[in-house]
């Protein structure tokens, strides 16, 4: 292991020089992160997100299934990751892919039971795998219980005060409380039916209007999310994701906005000024949550969902007493440039640093549009974070698994955690073809078309060279198709080739712990390659990332890992390829 390149507190400001051998004999370094001497699994973690309804259907009724993800744990496990998270897999009538809870502390019948549940965290336990589930706070299903009680009960009754109820506006109640509109397409409101039959109040719904939002200045609510934080921790679970973490509590009186219904920031509606996202009451909120993990072991954890602008307000959510992780959604949106990466690379670890948090990198999830295709796009994509569909530009494919791989190796040479969504350790592109008839996304619905939304990143896995849906199922059934050409794409025919996207992760993943990145330090190299070739040194390990449209020239240093093996000339690096080279023993001198 090489000494550290600079002692104490990072000097950003003062260029240190690395020695090395050969070609080119010295680096310029500008130090940014110290290593992280916090012995804590989820500050270096990697997670793997899985997907339960596309990961593997034992049972044979199209659906993903609890039994399926333990029948394959011990693939995932070959990956060397630290933790699963389980996206919804609670009782729901999948409106919106599970994220419509009917039931938090059960499992829908169609993944599967409690028991299975029970055997999937045992098996996981067995094979040094952590669990961690989504809890879905902000809203639950309209046909749950306390929901529909809420129904029966009638205006000002303490059932509706467990949801954001308000009357309408106009003479007769006829308009919504306020302009708000769903993430999903259309009003944030729906007006319900009294229980005497007359037209009567609205119901705020940030997402679809079959996902009524929980009323989070209520008392009761807060002690039945208590309730069920320990009912999964109960049950083992390491923690929790926390989806929409930014959005439990509005603003007192619910004011109009103009802004994105997602509260992006665009000119005169800066996101700081939303009213249902990022109120300061929320953190109350996660400080309490953070007290009951404390009461059991294993350093049980919370990872927030929370797309929050800028990295220095995203920090506040990972503040010694809040959760542990946020999402680094900057990161996932960086474009195919070497400025900006360096740019939002450089401004995740100040952010996270100043409050003695890990920073997270994240690629691709259930949400989004998997980076195998994003950056096989052109410069402007007709549907900029949303789907892709057969009457939109095509990526090219090659180019996306050229520049997926080169980013997947930069982002797994980086300190702090990783999140991994399932099937990119397989390269996966979105399926971009999917007919109008097979779409279930409730985006889709809402916007008549317009919107396509995210059915192509959820498509089924393939698993086998062959069958009707390639090992996803034993009958073939699937509650979406795969797209063509994904045969080649499989685990089984991944599994022994060295050049695959499978062999690529494998291999990081194992240096990545080998030589200690995730909890390891960040220095920046300078004018190494030209103005499209980005170079780190983390630990003992030089990457180096090439966006540029020529080939630039390499270190004489050892290779340990290159993200297209066998087609680069020995010492130089293409364009569309990342690098990971063994830097020697040294010490450092000044400027």
């Amino acid at each position: 292991m090489c000494k550290r390149f600079h002692n104490g507190a990072p000097d950003r400001k003062m260029p240190h020089m690395l020695t090395t051998s050969g070609a080119l004999p010295s680096l310029r370094l500008t130090p940014l992160h110290d290593r992280d001497r916090e012995p804590k699994w989820w500050r270096s973690s990697v997670i793997y997100q899985v997907y339960p309804r596309s990961f593997r259907d034992l049972d044979g009724d199209g659906l993903g299934d609890l039994a399926g993800i333990t029948a394959e744990l011990g693939q995932l496990a070959e990956l060397d990751i630290d933790a699963l998270w389980l996206s919804p897999f609670y009782p729901s009538p999948q409106r919106d892919g599970g994220y419509d809870v009917s039931d938090y502390c059960d499992v829908d019948p169609a993944l599967g039971t409690l028991a299975d549940f029970d055997a999937l965290v045992a098996a996981a336990d067995a094979l040094s795998v952590k669990v961690i589930v989504d809890l879905v706070p902000n809203h639950c299903s309209t046909e749950h219980v306390l929901f529909q009680r809420a129904l029966a009960a009638g205006p000002g009754s303490p059932e509706r005060g467990l949801f954001v109820f308000r009357d309408g506006r106009g003479a007769s109640g006829e308009l919504p409380p306020n302009n708000w509109q769903s993430h999903f397409g259309g009003p944030a409101w729906t007006r319900v039916t009294e229980p005497g039959g007359a037209p009567g109040q609205w119901y705020l719904h940030l997402f679809d209007s079959s996902q009524p939002d929980f009323d989070w200045d209520s008392e009761l609510v807060r002690q039945e999310f208590e309730r069920i934080l320990r009912f999964w921790l109960d049950r083992g679970v390491a923690g929790f994701r926390v989806d929409v973490a930014h959005a439990l509590i509005k603003a007192k009186g619910l004011p109009d906005w103009g802004g994105r219904a997602d509260g992006g920031s665009v000119p005169g509606y800066p996101f700081t000024d939303a009213p249902m996202f990022g109120q300061p009451q929320i953190h109350d909120i996660y400080r309490r949550w953070r007290e009951v993990l404390a009461e059991y072991d294993g350093e049980r954890i919370l990872c927030a969902e929370a797309s929050v602008e800028p990295l220095s307000r995203l920090a506040d959510w990972v503040r010694p007493d809040q959760m542990h992780q946020t999402f680094n959604f900057s990161y996932l949106a960086a474009p195919w440039d070497t400025a900006q990466l360096r740019r939002i690379i450089t401004s995740s670890l100040e952010a996270f640093d100043a409050v003695g948090a890990p920073t997270t990198w994240v690629l691709s999830n259930h949400d989004v549009v998997r980076h195998a295709t994003r950056l096989g796009l052109g410069g402007n994509p007709a549907r900029p974070g949303d789907g892709i569909g057969p009457e939109d530009e095509q990526p090219d494919h090659a180019r996306g698994a050229r520049r997926a791989d080169a980013a997947s190796l930069l982002m797994l040479g980086l300190p702090g955690g990783v999140y991994l969504y399932q099937g990119e350790e397989l390269g996966l592109p979105d399926h971009t073809g999917l007919p109008a008839e097979v779409r279930q996304d409730p985006t889709y619905h809402r916007t008549g078309g317009a919107r396509l939304g995210r059915d192509g990143c959820r498509v089924p896995l393939p698993w086998t060279r062959s069958g009707a849906s390639l090992g996803y199922s034993a009958n073939g059934r699937s509650w979406l198709p795969q797209p063509e050409g994904w045969a080649e794409l499989s685990r089984e025919a991944q599994r022994e080739d060295p050049a695959s996207t499978l062999s690529l992760y494998r291999a990081a993943l194992a240096l990545r712990r080998a030589h200690g990145l995730g909890s390891g330090s960040l220095a920046w190299v300078e004018d190494l390659g030209g103005p499209g070739c980005l170079g780190l040194v983390n630990n003992d390990v030089l990457v180096m990332l090439n966006t540029g449209a020529t080939a630039v020239e390499l270190p004489d240093l050892p290779v340990l890992l290159r993200s297209r093996p066998g087609t680069s000339a020995p010492h130089v690096l293409n364009p569309e390829e990342c690098i990971w080279l063994q830097t020697e023993d040294h010490g450092t001198t000044g400027p």
